[in-house]
């Protein structure tokens, strides 16, 4: 587990999907985005502070208890993965995890 990965413990999630984001920082994890080929996950660099529902909500499902949500597309679901990724790389910045 890379110190990006661990840096995710406690963090707010930073994907925060409306009706679905439960905000509960324990359960936080970094999702990494699509595309790292088959049996590979991208960089941690493209990963976004992500709570559980968020998780399954990225994933195309509906969290356990979520109620009067559509499934999102996986258009939508793209964009809310790269907008949490963003805020979670302003985050890595500032706390010295990415130097540029």
């Amino acid at each position: 587990m890379s110190a990006i990965t661990k840096s995710a413990r406690g963090q707010e999630c930073m994907v925060r999907i409306p009706e679905i984001c439960n905000f509960n920082p324990e359960t936080t994890i970094l999702a990494h985005l699509e595309g790292g080929g088959m049996g590979r996950k991208m960089s941690d660099l493209f990963g976004a502070y992500c709570c559980s529902d968020c998780h399954t909500a990225l994933d195309g499902g509906i969290p356990d208890g979520v109620r009067f949500v559509d499934r999102l597309s996986p258009d939508a679901r793209r964009l809310l993965h790269l907008d949490g990724v963003v805020r979670t790389q302003i985050i890595l910045l500032e706390e010295g995890f990415i130097k540029i």
